[in-house]
């Protein structure tokens, strides 16, 4: 829970930048994404956002959440593959020589819509 805290706390200071830059009111909605091995909890950032949004041009927002899948490239067959889990074997070809190419992203801000 403390880490999706800090990222909160980051994320509503880009939000006040981004206001006093531009001048907008309110946020209604703030897309979010990360990897699904980023180790973020959703249910965590978004309590810790409307606890920390209060008082904020933020407060209210929806937040909807762009999870990036994990995805495997193979050194053997050379393919890349989703997979749901990891670590895995290769789903194509079986090998164990995989290395993941997606899925630990760090939280970014993809979009935002104000008032």
């Amino acid at each position: 829970m403390m880490h999706e805290l800090s990222l909160i706390n980051e994320l509503l200071k880009i939000v006040d930048t981004y206001g006093q830059t531009h001048g907008f009111e309110h946020v209604n909605l703030l897309k979010l994404s990360f990897g699904r091995m980023s180790c973020i909890d959703p249910s965590a950032l978004r309590f810790a956002f409307d606890v920390q949004s209060q008082g904020t041009k933020a407060e209210g927002a929806d937040l909807a959440f762009d999870i990036l899948p994990i995805v495997l490239y193979c050194l053997r067959c050379e393919r890349e593959a989703v997979v749901e889990r990891y670590p895995v074997p290769c789903p194509v070809c079986g090998a164990e020589e995989v290395i993941m190419t997606g899925g630990a992203q760090t939280l970014q801000l993809i979009e935002m819509d104000v008032d």
